[in-house]
């Protein structure tokens, strides 16, 4: 049969219009997206979804313990990936279950497409059974304030079209999620083959102001005492290599935000560690002292968790450069005296090559004495709060020895996924991530549970690398049945749960707020046994109680192959560097900022 070019794909030349169901024509854009799982719960209203899936065999579903889970893993999938995630949910309950989910993935610009059934539209208003539309808990209305879009699909005719809507939404600018809600009556009704290619309903998004980029550049080469900060946009962008390039070829010191912690390798000589919350003394001690001239900051809102609570010493001598996809970000918090507007990637490309035509008049000995400053500052200024802890042999085991048994036995290219809580701390202050991309967290709205449900999506996403989740046990509590998930699927993911007996980071907090007043019962009052609830879910479950252990177990779960959950009895009286998260609650308790 002859072919003709419709739309800008090939298709069969008839006189008759080729149709299909609406649901399958939504599939055929998500195939063409490279998506090669949905996550979710079945139900009534949504079956025509899973009906496509099957009759279709491209994309496999993943069936999750709850719908909250399945937002996880869609956002674990798009982290790693670096693409689209996408999650389903029947109509009512189930849509409502996976809001949390979405909300971290919009809180932190992940893309993830959220698809949630409906009832029929001619059953609206009538009491149908989880009806979730304008007429009672409207679903629609309740995702618009944690996505990009949200949408109903009110006739089967404008399926092509609103999912090219949506789907340039999500991964376009900055990245985000996006929903679109499915009446169950309009998945099935026929419609015309209209596909396009992504490159035809989306652009890549390469702008950049030449100018703004130029003066940045000067400042930088002028600056005396210079200082980058890399945000989570480094890390969405994947601009890795160009933030190194930049940071060597100017000799300039880099911290990182929580968030994007391990953008910049932890263990370069320009690294200067975490800035903030739980961060290194080495980057507190120099960007906070008053001797930056010009500093550079890549993707940050420069939020409370990266700046100590908006430290007016954060505030730079001279020049305050600020590059971000999103131009409501640019002097927010720190009036910026440069500001790029782009995606880091692209503008910290051009960056460089504007930089070759700058320093070819720069002498070297200029750079090489600033490489001799960092080394004898780094020298005198250590790294970490104290570490008497790595070496600690007693009972029960500090967490921050078990931070550096994990240092030791985790292979380099591993993904790790960082929880909410103590671990998070832990995490952040004693862990150096050395592979830039590998370290993911879930910190704009943080959300306990998620690295549960979000490790079992990276490893789909990376099924060649070991991907792990440091979890605390209150998370666990929340998540945990996941790990069901991951086994009946094989899916061989690694939990490390750090068991303190409840809500480490609530216990500790209280304690140096109020200093023993009251309890507000954040431990339990029986502790769960980890392993135990994993070998009952069918994973490998091992127990580590004891300095030394954890090399062992973790190697026994990536020899295994299997979904391990290594349960690790540690200190729950080692507390965390939390001074300044409570400093910060202080404040807002007696209502400033």
């Amino acid at each position: 049969m002859p072919l003709s070019r419709r739309e800008g794909l090939a298709v069969p030349l008839s006189s008759k219009v080729q149709t299909l169901p609406a649901i399958e024509l939504l599939l055929h854009y998500l195939e063409a997206e490279g998506v090669e799982y949905i996550f979710g719960i079945p139900g009534g209203p949504l079956m025509p979804l899973y009906e496509a899936i099957f009759e279709r065999r491209r994309i496999r579903s993943i069936l999750t313990k709850h719908e909250e889970g399945a937002a996880f893993m869609a956002d674990g999938y798009a982290r790693v990936r670096g693409g689209l995630g996408v999650c389903c949910t029947t109509t009512g309950p189930g849509s409502t279950n996976a809001l949390t989910g979405v909300a971290c993935a919009y809180m932190d610009s992940i893309p993830i497409l959220i698809l949630t059934a409906q009832v029929a539209i001619g059953a609206f208003g009538k009491g149908a059974a989880q009806e979730s539309s304008v007429h009672g808990v409207d679903v629609v209305e309740l995702y618009k304030p944690v996505t990009k879009a949200s949408l109903m699909l009110l006739s089967s005719e404008k399926m092509s079209e609103m999912v090219r809507f949506v789907l340039r939404t999500a991964l376009s600018g900055r990245t985000g999620p996006v929903h679109l809600n499915l009446p169950a009556n309009m998945m099935k009704r026929s419609v015309p083959l209209d596909l396009q290619p992504p490159q035809s309903y989306r652009a890549d998004f390469h702008h950049f102001d030449r100018e703004a980029v130029k003066k940045a550049c000067c400042r930088l080469i002028q600056a005396r005492r210079p200082a980058m900060l890399v945000g989570h946009g480094a890390y969405l962008s994947h601009a890795w290599d160009q933030v190194r390039q930049l940071a060597e070829k100017l000799r300039i010191p880099v911290a990182t935000t929580p968030k994007a912690k391990g953008v910049f390798p932890e263990s370069h000589l320009l690294s200067f560690g975490v800035l903030g919350f739980a961060g290194s003394p080495q980057a507190d001690t120099y960007f906070r002292s008053g001797e930056v001239d010009v500093l550079l900051t890549v993707g940050t809102s420069l939020g409370e968790l990266a700046t100590s609570t908006w430290s007016p010493k954060l505030k730079p001598r001279e020049e305050l450069i600020q590059i971000d996809a999103d131009p409501r970000e640019i002097g927010k918090n720190y009036p910026a005296t440069i500001g790029v507007v782009g995606d880091a990637r692209t503008v910290l490309t051009e960056m460089l090559y504007q930089m070759e035509r700058e320093l070819r008049w720069r002498q070297p000995q200029e750079l090489e004495k600033r490489e001799e400053w960092i080394r004898e500052f780094k020298s005198k200024t250590p790294r970490f709060v104290e570490t008497r802890g790595f070496e600690d042999l007693s009972l029960p085991l500090k967490p921050q020895r078990l931070m550096r048994e994990l240092q030791e036995a985790l292979p380099q290219r591993a993904h790790l996924f960082v929880d909410i809580g103590n671990v998070m701390a832990w995490a952040f202050h004693f862990f150096t991530v050395t592979e830039p991309g590998t370290f993911h967290i879930n910190l704009g709205f943080a959300s306990m549970g998620h690295a549960v449900g979000a490790a079992i999506g990276g490893k789909l996403a990376a099924p060649e690398a070991p991907v792990l989740a440091l979890v605390g046990d209150a998370a666990f509590a929340m998540n945990g049945m996941e790990v069901h998930t991951a086994v009946e699927h094989d899916i061989p993911v690694i939990w490390l749960v750090m068991n303190n007996g409840g809500h480490g980071m609530v216990c500790h907090g209280e304690q140096l707020m109020y200093k023993g007043k009251f309890s507000a019962g954040g431990r339990f009052r029986r502790p769960l046994d980890i392993a135990q609830m994993a070998e009952a879910m069918g994973a490998l479950a091992l127990r580590v109680e004891r300095p030394g252990e954890l090399a062992e177990a973790l190697s026994r779960a990536l020899i295994s192959g299997r979904p391990t959950v290594i349960d690790a009895l540690v200190d729950p009286e080692e507390m965390p560097p939390l001074s300044l998260r409570v400093e910060t609650l202080d404040r807002f308790f007696e209502g400033s900022s």
